[in-house]
């Protein structure tokens, strides 16, 4: 069965000086401000489609991990993933670099390195994200 999520943003003004309000609507977790100067320039005070990206991709590679692992046996105690997804104004989303630490006892390394890019490679999001660079660092804890 398909499921379809849903966000809405609201934007008032023009690129430069406006501001809009994403809202997650399907989950109603959050109301989130973003602006064109956060995403161009940085910024801790708003977000950005870039981090909400990076949200939807370190989600979707730990559950994609968590079940690849399970399927050849092992069973992860915690897998950690943060994704820095990179926005340039002139060019655009560049790429989406996944950081990932994970305790899975009895794992060899070449098993979890294999696993970790198998998960990199099939995860939806990351399939979604084809255009784009992705690279990984896995670490076995």
């Amino acid at each position: 069965m398909a499921v379809t999520s849903e966000s809405t943003t609201i934007w008032s003004g023009d690129l430069k000086s406006g501001s809009g309000k994403v809202t997650l609507d399907s989950s109603r977790a959050a109301a989130l401000d973003v602006n064109w100067k956060a995403r161009s320039q940085g910024g801790a005070e708003v977000t950005t489609p870039e981090e909400l990206l990076g949200a939807a991709h370190a989600a979707c590679f730990s559950m994609a991990f968590s079940n690849i692992l399970s399927g050849f046996g092992a069973k992860p105690e915690t897998i950690r993933t943060t994704a820095a997804v990179t926005f340039d104004p002139a060019e655009g989303i560049t790429g989406s670099h996944l950081t990932v630490a994970a305790t899975v006892p009895g794992l060899s390394q070449e098993d979890f390195d294999r696993l970790a890019d198998e998960a990199k490679r099939t995860c939806p999001v990351s399939r979604a994200l084809v255009g784009i660079p992705i690279t990984l660092d896995a670490t076995l804890d």
